[in-house]
């Protein structure tokens, strides 16, 4: 048996272990396609903490991400994420009625390692999912296509930038794009499903773009190719939520 079959398999054992411990859970794993990112985006504050179906198929993102990795991010790993942090919000008394994952997120040194894991494991997915599309714009357009031009230089320059910082995150963690208090947009990543929205990160801000680097991200097609996933990675891009989430966080302000 080769070392690349030997560590496909191992991953494969791996994934589902993660997922049988939520076995129980035929509805949060069903994929049930929504119509609207908006229907996800204007949820109540309860509604924020469950997991969402996703907006297309396993397979709708190949070549770029094959469907056997996306069922088990999805239905494994992201949902473990989901079901985790609705137990640790039940264990710490928290009023998930009351109290918006966003919210949660920015003051969650006041909580148990358990709870910062999963809320930002389940706030990174939710994300995540909505980030990318089936043959997406190939470039932004509008007030965040001005803003990544004057912050950057280029969008040749920003994507250099944010592909930087996803190849050099030592470990596992994720890569942002995020508009900082001052309304100005910067690159950062944060370790294992840390974001920048936590009271704890070393870079505070707004993420509108967050990339997974993850091995189980990507190691079924890629192995250990994290360069090539990333660069695969901006195919897929969903730059009209991206430009949502930018004029989202310029509204906060």
């Amino acid at each position: 048996m080769s070392k690349s079959t030997q560590n496909r398999r191992q991953f494969i054992a791996t994934s589902s272990k993660a997922g049988m411990a939520i076995a129980a859970m035929p509805l949060m794993t069903k994929i049930s396609p929504i119509t609207s990112i908006n229907s996800i985006t204007t949820l109540t504050a309860a509604g924020e903490y469950a997991q969402q179906p996703l907006n297309y198929g396993y397979a709708a993102l190949e070549p770029f991400i094959d469907a056997m990795t996306m069922e088990i991010h999805y239905t494994k790993h992201a949902a473990a994420y989901a079901k985790n942090l609705a137990d640790a919000t039940l264990a710490e008394k928290l009023d998930i009625q009351t109290t918006t994952l966003q919210d949660l997120l920015k003051n969650i040194s006041h909580y148990s390692p358990k709870m910062r894991n999963n809320a930002g494991g389940h706030f990174n997915h939710e994300m995540f999912w909505q980030l990318m599309k089936p043959a997406p714009s190939i470039t932004p357009a509008g007030e965040l296509a001005e803003a990544i031009n004057k912050g950057f230089g280029s969008l040749d320059n920003f994507k250099t930038a944010f592909s930087d910082a996803a190849k050099t995150r030592f470990g596992s963690g994720w890569a942002w794009l995020i508009v900082k208090a001052d309304n100005s947009l910067a690159v950062c990543s944060t370790p294992n499903q840390d974001n920048p929205l936590m009271d704890i990160a070393e870079t505070k801000g707004s993420p509108i773009l967050g990339l997974d680097v993850w091995e189980h991200a990507y190691y079924l097609k890629y192995q250990n190719k994290r360069p090539d996933y990333i660069n695969a990675w901006w195919n897929l891009v969903n730059w009209e939520f991206a430009q949502k989430k930018y004029a989202e966080s310029l509204i906060k302000k």
